[in-house]
């Protein structure tokens, strides 16, 4: 929404229909919103001068969705950013990086993949956090783990670990390892 106040033409791909109807309703009309699948994908980086990869599935590792052989087709000099380097990265030739040597160059495409990226701002990010974090960590510290995640469906969602067995589908499934149902633990 920033850069396309500043004026730049800004495209978003996203799966999710809904999203992409949400976002029709709330965007500036220099966005444009599309599908995303393969095809439009390697279409829009052709043409891209930033591509900002932000993809997250919660406990998984983020898909490739730009390849290798896409670089071929980038504009030289264009830019790369993959927010999702933390989950592994979504694009194929990105490696994590730090603040101190943030940037590498591929085909002639700049790469930025930091890991950690608040780490930047760290006064800032670790104030956001806390704000975001801390009703849910007196939650826990004033009713304990059990009664908090009986009481609040968001806790329970996180809940990635309990006695040992792993309580959330998506690190059971990255790791091999069997899946138990987090609500078990609540009795």
């Amino acid at each position: 929404k920033m850069a396309a106040g500043m004026g730049a033409k800004v495209t978003i791909l996203d799966l999710s229909l809904e999203r992409l109807r949400y976002l029709s309703d709330v965007m500036p009309a220099n966005v444009v919103l599309i599908h995303s699948n393969r095809h439009n994908i390697v279409s829009e980086v052709e043409t891209a001068d930033l591509v900002v990869g932000a993809v997250l599935i919660p406990g998984a590792k983020a898909p490739k969705l730009i390849r290798r052989d896409d670089l071929s087709r980038m504009q030289p000099g264009s830019v790369i950013v993959d927010v999702a380097i933390d989950q592994g990265g979504c694009v194929e030739t990105m490696r994590p990086t730090t603040h101190e040597n943030p940037t590498y160059v591929v085909e002639g495409v700049i790469h930025y993949g930091v890991a950690n990226m608040p780490g930047g701002v760290p006064r800032t990010s670790t104030l956001a956090l806390t704000n975001a974090t801390l009703p849910y960590a007196m939650q826990l510290a004033n009713k304990g783990w059990k009664r908090a995640l009986c009481d609040n469906p968001a806790l329970l969602k996180g809940l990635n670990m309990a006695d040992g067995k792993v309580t959330y589908a998506a690190v059971a499934e990255a790791f091999g390892l069997p899946f138990t149902e987090p609500s078990t633990f609540l009795d």
